[in-house]
């Protein structure tokens, strides 16, 4: 399947096999309902565990996103993309390993922040390494085949390593808590493994030579740069539908599992039918790359955006498992597709020697809809008293980002965009 690859385009597609294991086991599926579990037994009421986690995402790709725009403009350097890289990537796993040690409630919060802010960071850089890896014309496919081994090796199969251990660890005289530790553990020793190659073949190839004064010399590109976004029409309007949709995107990610809990399905069900959407996954991204050859990237777009507008009005009347494996397969289908593309064609409209400096904006863009979607989705859960009305919010971005898409870029933006 990778055989027509290079061996940097791979080892570049292999860090998403890394560092998925986090977006999954981490972001999105055990650790929230452990925290949810943990605080509760604590006595903090449901709605308010719930909110908590939003709070904590939120906090997490808030501090990132500001910090984005400078670290991107530092990546751009000569030699300092890499090393940015491996600090951020890092400290996501060293965040992650001590989830396993302790047994607040509060500070399972803090931990989990500081391995967003490794995620988030390294993945500023990683994807500015894609102009690095691969020519204009393979982007798109080159993305998605990174989401893709993302979805079936990170995202896979430590999760059914960890699932088929709380299950049935008991049998071995392991518990379940402690098998939820494991997973945790499992997690960072995955990410850091996997993100060798990364290390080894993946170098910096656009860059700019360094100055005197660093830190000033990075103030006054970012400057340009934001200009540069401001006056350029499509760029501008492409960031603002990207940050509205991804809101959606993000929010459901985070929030799947906790939402579930409070609709009242149970926590292993819930871990086996979200395991579905990484199966699912795998090659409907492959296959959004593909199609996005012939259709064009705006087309394939907007139909993840409406596949997603389809997963709120399912979520919304979200009752039983079979509700909930439906939402899981519909999200598994453009997840991935969305996420690439968005990736890919983005990098096809930026300047390949300033590549981390653009990516720092466009990752600024992305976090601060993460920051504002599980933030709304908390508070409009705790003002209603109704976990599910959290949802609403949700949908109106999505359907914001893709009126701006479908009706404001130029129709002929895929041939602009090459």
């Amino acid at each position: 399947m990778l055989k027509h690859y290079t061996q940097e385009e791979k080892s570049w597609m292999l860090y998403d096999w890394a560092n998925s294991s986090f977006a999954t086991i981490i972001a999105a599926i055990i650790l929230p309902i452990f925290f949810k579990q943990m605080a509760m037994g604590a006595g903090v009421p449901d709605v308010d565990a719930t909110a908590y986690w939003g709070y904590a995402t939120s906090t997490g790709t808030l501090i990132c996103a500001v910090l984005a725009p400078f670290l991107g403009t530092l990546g751009d350097f000569r030699g300092m993309k890499k090393r940015l890289f491996t600090f951020f990537m890092l400290m996501g796993v060293t965040g992650t390993a001590l989830l396993a040690l302790t047994e607040s409630w509060k500070l399972l919060l803090v931990f989990y922040i500081i391995g967003t802010l490794g995620f988030n960071g390294s993945c500023v850089y990683y994807d500015s390494f894609l102009l690095d890896v691969t020519s204009e014309e393979r982007m798109d496919r080159v993305s998605a085949m990174g989401y893709g081994l993302g979805y079936i090796g990170g995202s896979t199969i430590p999760l059914i390593l960890s699932l088929a251990l709380i299950q049935f660890g008991g049998a071995i005289g392991i518990s379940t808590l402690t098998a939820t530790r494991f997973s945790f553990l499992l997690t960072a020793v995955w990410w850091v493994v996997f993100s060798i190659p990364m290390l080894r073949h993946v170098r910096q190839k656009h860059e700019i030579e360094h100055e005197h004064n660093l830190a000033l010399h990075t103030l006054r590109n970012m400057r340009k740069t934001c200009l540069s976004i401001l006056h350029n029409r499509n760029v501008l309007l492409f960031v603002i539908a990207y940050f509205f949709y991804i809101d959606g995107v993000g929010t459901i990610i985070h929030m799947a599992t906790v939402f579930g809990d409070s609709c009242g399905l149970g926590s292993m069900e819930m871990m086996v039918v979200l395991l579905v959407v990484q199966i699912v996954a795998f090659p409907f991204a492959i296959l959004y790359g593909r199609l996005s050859d012939r259709f064009g990237t705006r087309k394939m777009l907007l139909t993840g955006i409406v596949t997603y507008i389809l997963v709120c009005c399912v979520g919304f009347a979200l009752h039983t498992l079979r509700d909930f494996l439906i939402l899981a397969v519909l999200v598994g289908t453009a997840q991935g597709g969305v996420q690439a593309l968005s990736r890919s064609f983005f990098g096809k409209l930026v300047p390949t020697e300033a590549a981390s400096e653009y990516f720092g904006f466009f990752d600024i863009f992305g976090k601060f809809s993460a920051v504002i979607g599980p933030a709304l989705f908390g508070l409009t859960s705790q003002i209603t008293g109704m976990t599910r009305l959290g949802i609403l919010p949700v949908m109106s971005m999505f359907v914001i980002g893709g009126i701006i898409l479908a009706f404001f870029l130029p129709k002929n933006i895929d041939r602009i965009a090459q």
